[in-house]
């Protein structure tokens, strides 16, 4: 299985940090997940509130687990909400299906793990998570349909 690289998550949570404080977003929490759905890295800036780290975690894990970005899922959670409470609850509450949670793609296309950002609004945790996946040399999936 092709799965992220400390390297590379170190390098998504730093510059997706580096950018919500280039844009004076509120403190962020930043989970990158490899493609098995571990924890590879946990990153909590100063004055985050308290439930960032899950929301963060809930963003990634929710995406990676059914394999399409964020803004599909909550598409998909209010097309089906019945599916979608299932889920949760298969899930113990792990799934948040909003923007900021981001697949991670190589180059060939193949879902080597997910970020999950909390802090702001959904949109701008996503513009952080998309920059830094994108700074490091790798595909982010969103979810977007344009």
């Amino acid at each position: 299985m092709n799965s992220i690289l400390l390297e590379s998550a170190n390098l998504i949570a730093d510059k997706a940090l580096q950018k919500a404080r280039e844009l004076k977003f509120a403190p962020m929490t930043v989970a990158v997940l490899d493609a098995g759905g571990q924890m590879k890295v946990l990153k909590r800036e100063d004055h985050a509130s308290l439930l960032r780290p899950e929301i963060a975690l809930g963003k990634a894990w929710g995406v990676l687990g059914m394999g399409f970005g964020g803004r599909e899922l909550a598409r998909r959670a209010e097309q089906m909400p019945m599916f979608f409470t299932a889920l949760n609850a298969m899930s113990d509450g792990r799934m948040v299906p909003v923007a900021g949670g981001v697949l991670i793609r190589n180059s060939e296309g193949q879902v080597i793990g997910s970020v999950g950002i909390s802090g702001d609004t959904s949109d701008n945790d996503e513009i952080c998570a998309v920059y830094g996946v994108e700074a490091a040399g790798l595909t982010p999936d969103t979810g977007r349909k344009d």
